[in-house]
């Protein structure tokens, strides 16, 4: 089995899980907002809830109280992501992807990255959608300056045997709606 077609049943099986976890109502953001709040002040990107992605904004919306908040704005295919600044009452508009985004607000360098998933694993790996964005963002900010990642998912989409290549950034902490897991 190639290592394409391994990342593609995991994405499978973790789409399947999330899906699972959303529909039951599993989201719960008080984990995120307890780690966020040891970080008060230090710029931060969300990312606005796709599907059935885990929704980080409540959490975000707290940040935004301390500190600069932005998200995630794809500038073009292969290119890291740029961050506008976001308020829980901006206006928000359809981004590539179908992603929502500000429409309006300053250009931020995070220092913390909350990052949606597919699936992780408990050693920190991530498994995203396929089109490398975060790995490639991740990359180029951590060669700058110290950049957390937050993995923040439903525990249901932990798997043990992820399939990672060089190229994949590793997590720095996974937050669940079930706690915290901080990876060995």
């Amino acid at each position: 089995m190639t290592l394409q077609s391994r990342k593609d049943a995991a994405r499978k099986a973790a789409f399947a899980a999330r899906k699972a976890a959303h529909d039951a109502g599993l989201s719960y953001a008080g984990h995120l907002s307890s780690v966020l709040a040891g970080y008060r002040g230090v710029s931060l990107a969300g990312y606005a809830q796709m599907r059935t992605e885990i929704d980080p904004t409540p959490a975000m919306a707290e940040a935004s109280a301390h500190g600069p908040v932005a998200m995630p704005v794809i500038q073009a295919a292969g290119q890291p992501l740029k961050f506008r600044e976001w308020t829980p009452d901006c206006l928000m508009v359809d981004g590539p992807f179908g992603a929502q985004v500000p429409e309006h607000g300053d250009w931020i360098t995070p220092e913390i990255l909350i990052v949606p998933l597919v699936a992780f694993s408990r050693d920190g790996g991530r498994l995203g959608y396929g089109g490398g964005f975060y790995d490639r963002t991740l990359e180029q900010l951590r060669a700058k300056k110290s950049t957390l990642a937050i993995g923040y998912a439903f525990s249901a989409q932990e798997l043990d045997d992820l399939p990672l290549e060089p190229t994949d950034q590793p997590l720095d902490l996974i937050v669940t709606e079930r706690g915290i897991i901080e990876p060995s």
